[in-house]
């Protein structure tokens, strides 16, 4: 099966090039550093430091990863991290947060999982252990690793019903990728079990790192300047924040929106903050947003001494790296990607910043943290956009049902905090051999 798997991805290699350069039209990322896409980084002279490789598949991980690679540094001193990415945004992120290891952290492309390419990566940085954050198998990937005898740690791990019977459907090849895996460093015992099924032999319940994230003071500076713009040409405007919206939320946002502040149920001079969670997605939703007649502005217009218009009705945050930002500029806010059956986005960050969550109906990538969350009553379903104006108006014109939902929201993010230490524990034994 692993032989039929690699020649299909030769075989694809050429129209997966083509797809990449084509991408490339709206994130120029996609075409630079190719070479390391194709396994091939130079003839970059070794380094004097033991190599952790660390692999974070985009943003969501990139970020998710920040306490692990902090903690993972100072745990071994003398190492550095090679954090590898599949997409420009992961890698732009990435830069943006790890700048400040300098040295230690070296990042780029994770290599395409043909065999050979994995391979030569192993050989050109000699990484001590192989993580993977999340839900990333690569077959090819983890059997050269038991090659060149790398141990595989899946970190932060989390498997949806829905994931675990596409990966079963897939038999031998991933049921070899699985029993290749040294360590699984579950979310949750439900993840846990899901994994056990796929054949991996070593797993362990640590929690979710994203918990564990330590929420940056430029952040909350940038998202304090940001506040005082919206507020800047009136007082203090109840601000809705629709965060990691995904492609046809939008419109169903927009639609809901217009329908409330005709019907007058939003508060008086209510501003709708959108954030979609694909860069390449501004223009086209900045169109969306005029096309219904909305006033909007964008957030890269501000500039340094902008203001929010009082007439402005919709906010584009338009920018990389500034979501925590976001949430604490708002009032409470509405995580994407679960209006639609999409599995929602991460909810924990809001918490950690003491918002009240809105969530859509569809999480099933984060079932259980949604239900603990509401459980909490830091978070609250709704079951379509206008149910998510109508709860938002709620709440914005409720201040104690404001801050109550928010402190809630705050103490169920502190409760499971813990989930880093807990995998360093795991992956220790690893790295004393």
């Amino acid at each position: 099966m692993r032989l039929l798997y690699t020649l299909a991805w030769w075989l694809a290699l050429p129209l997966v090039l083509a797809r990449l350069w084509l991408r490339g039209r709206q994130e120029p990322g996609y075409r630079q550093h190719w070479a390391e896409r194709l396994g091939c980084y130079g003839r970059q002279s070794k380094s004097l430091m033991p190599t952790l490789w660390l692999h974070a598949v985009s943003v969501g991980e990139t970020r998710a990863a920040e306490p692990l690679i902090d903690a993972l540094l100072a745990q071994w001193p003398d190492c550095r991290i090679v954090l590898t990415h599949m997409t420009p945004t992961g890698r732009a992120t990435g830069k943006a947060l790890f700048a400040k290891h300098g040295a230690r952290l070296v990042q780029c492309y994770l290599p395409y999982d043909t065999g050979a390419m994995p391979a030569r990566f192993i050989r050109h940085f000699a990484p001590r252990i192989c993580i993977l954050m999340e839900t990333e198998v690569w077959p090819n990937l983890i059997h050269q690793c038991n090659r060149y005898k790398v141990p595989v740690v899946l970190a932060n791990a989390r498997l949806s019903q829905r994931s675990l019977g596409k990966a079963q459907r897939l038999g031998k090849l991933i049921a070899d990728a699985a029993r290749g895996i040294t360590l699984v460093a579950a979310q949750t015992q439900d993840d846990a079990e899901r994994v056990r099924q796929l054949g991996v032999r070593d797993v362990v319940v640590t929690g979710s790192i994203k918990f564990d994230v330590v929420v940056p003071e430029a952040a909350l500076a940038t998202g304090a300047w940001l506040r005082a713009a919206i507020d800047a040409s009136t007082h203090a405007r109840p601000v809705l924040l629709c965060a990691s919206t995904r492609e046809g939320e939008e419109p169903l946002i927009l639609d809901a929106w217009l329908r409330a502040s005709l019907a007058a149920s939003l508060p008086l001079n209510a501003l709708l903050l959108i954030v979609p969670r694909h860069p390449q997605r501004f223009d086209e939703v900045e169109k969306l947003i005029v096309a219904q007649g909305l006033a909007v502005q964008r957030r890269s217009g501000l500039g340094q001494d902008g203001v929010v218009a009082p007439g402005t009705q919709v906010l584009l945050g338009d920018s990389m790296g500034e979501m925590f930002a976001y949430y604490a500029a708002c009032d409470c806010a509405f995580v994407g990607g679960s209006l639609l059956p999409l599995g929602g986005q991460n909810l924990i960050e809001p918490a950690a910043l003491g918002k009240p969550v809105l969530i859509g109906p569809h999480t099933f990538n984060f079932a259980l943290v949604t239900q603990q969350a509401i459980a909490a009553g830091g978070a609250a379903l709704v079951a379509d956009a206008d149910a998510l104006m109508a709860q938002a108006s709620a709440l914005l014109q409720d201040a104690a049902q404001l801050a109550s939902m928010g402190q809630k929201a705050l103490a169920f993010a502190n409760q499971h905090r813990g989930a880093t230490p807990r995998t360093i524990a795991a992956i220790q034994p690893l790295l004393l051999v």
